[in-house]
């Protein structure tokens, strides 16, 4: 209840469902109290508590529909006074990365708000909507997630863009979606409404979009890092190589921790948004990584550290075992992780073959938790570190590594997972 990660908030949500839930488990004490079987008792209560929580979610829902309409009502008629021009940006992966790069762009010459944080349906963007968005607002920036079809419909139903992006389609949420397919037809909702639509096609799924939403008479802008697009970042060392519509027009120096192709996503609304190539190369000097995603710092002790503990999915892992690859070390390599969750009956083996990725680095491998100690000590063959919890994992590291040492933090977990 007190949480390690961080303490456990009471929203007026949840506070609800919980006296809710608690009436209706006492209402089942109450009844029971009168049988002569009191461990029978017990058991009935403990086993009913799951099915207790989720009928009384049930039977608040026509409640809680009710709030949420408040909120987007009001949402909704800010964003028709202000008039901004509305970016949508959804994607497996990448989509709050893109986000925060398209506000750095932007923040020099125009009144920018974007969604903060990851607030990425409903309740997050109508709250942000309503608390951020002021009169002369110009642009105004949405990340929007899904757990399944039909959501990102019904928040571009009255968040409508003008202007659409999709970074990735991935098996993040497979647990929820079930498959790669209805996850890009969940994404592709994002591209219904908005006039253009900018796709990453260094993805092998999206680059397939861009003919079919041409043919639906949408503007498509392609990005890419390392394949034909309208939109080109090219990695070249320490610098960017920027080409748009197949002209270099500059170069930029390299921000760690910043993807090229999330980069490449976020020029291309700004093209779309009419900046000119000369603003926009000037313009990435203020981009910067976000938090908990490929930072790379060196610690007081020497040891280089590598910070990407934010929602790991199979992609972005592959990228983060890469970048501690490419550090210039004259010591071990260490990847202290709980492994990657939401993956559906592909969790143990994308798990697995992350531990063999670390084991063919010759890194060393420290596992926090159990959620996914099996998974990975299969696919590392060897012996593994294993932890309770991620401060126990650090407090080892810190006595453990040296100058011209290195670890990648990768991955976090909240309290609720063993």
């Amino acid at each position: 209840m007190k949480g390690r990660t961080g303490p456990l908030h009471w929203t007026r949500r949840a506070t609800t469902i919980g006296v809710v839930a608690s009436a209706a488990s006492v209402a089942i004490g109450i009844a029971g109290a009168f049988d002569s079987r009191p461990a029978l008792l017990a058991i009935v209560m403990v086993w009913a508590v799951p099915a207790t929580l989720d009928i009384a979610t049930r039977a608040l829902a026509p409640f809680e529909e009710r709030q949420a309409k408040n909120f987007v009502d009001a949402a909704t008629k800010r964003l028709r006074r202000v008039e901004p021009r509305v970016v949508a940006i959804t994607g497996s992966y990448g989509k709050t990365s893109t986000k925060n790069h398209l506000a750095d762009l932007l923040s020099g010459d125009a009144s920018v708000v974007a969604s903060p944080r990851s607030y990425n349906n409903r309740a997050g963007l109508s709250r942000a909507i309503n608390e951020n968005l002021a009169d002369g607002t110009q642009v105004f920036i949405a990340e929007m997630g899904t757990y399944g079809p039909g959501e990102i419909a019904a928040l571009c139903s009255w968040c409508t863009p003008e202007i659409s992006v999709v970074t990735a389609i991935g098996p993040v949420h497979l647990e929820r979606m079930k498959s790669l397919d209805i996850i890009e037809s969940a994404k592709f909702e994002i591209t219904k409404l908005a006039s253009t639509v900018v796709v990453n096609v260094d993805d092998e799924r999206l680059s397939l979009w861009v003919g079919r939403l041409r043919d639906e008479g949408k503007r498509v802008l392609s990005a890419s890092r390392d394949s034909a697009a309208d939109v080109r970042v090219t990695p070249m060392g320490d610098t960017w190589q920027i080409e748009i519509d197949n002209q270099i027009v500059g170069e930029a120096l390299v921000v760690v921790g910043v993807e090229a192709s999330n980069l490449a996503c976020a020029l291309a609304v700004g093209v779309a948004l009419g900046r000119t190539p000369h603003e926009l190369v000037a313009a990435c000097s203020n981009v910067r990584p976000v938090d908990n995603r490929l930072n790379v710092a060196t610690a007081p002790s020497g040891v280089v550290v590598i910070d990407d503990t934010f929602n790991a999915n199979p992609a972005s892992a592959t990228r983060a075992l890469s970048a501690l690859a490419a550090l210039n070390l004259s010591g071990r390599r260490v990847v202290v992780t709980p492994g990657m969750v939401e993956l559906g009956g592909e969790q143990y083996r994308e798990n697995a073959v992350l531990a063999q990725s670390v084991s063919a680095m010759d890194a060393e491998l420290v596992t926090v938790a159990r959620t996914n100690a099996k998974a990975l000590a299969d696919g590392y063959r060897a012996k593994t570190r294993l932890f309770d919890n991620r401060n126990e994992a650090v407090a080892w590291v810190r006595s453990s590594l040296v100058a011209g040492d290195g670890v990648l933090y990768l991955n976090d977990l909240p309290d609720h997972y063993p």
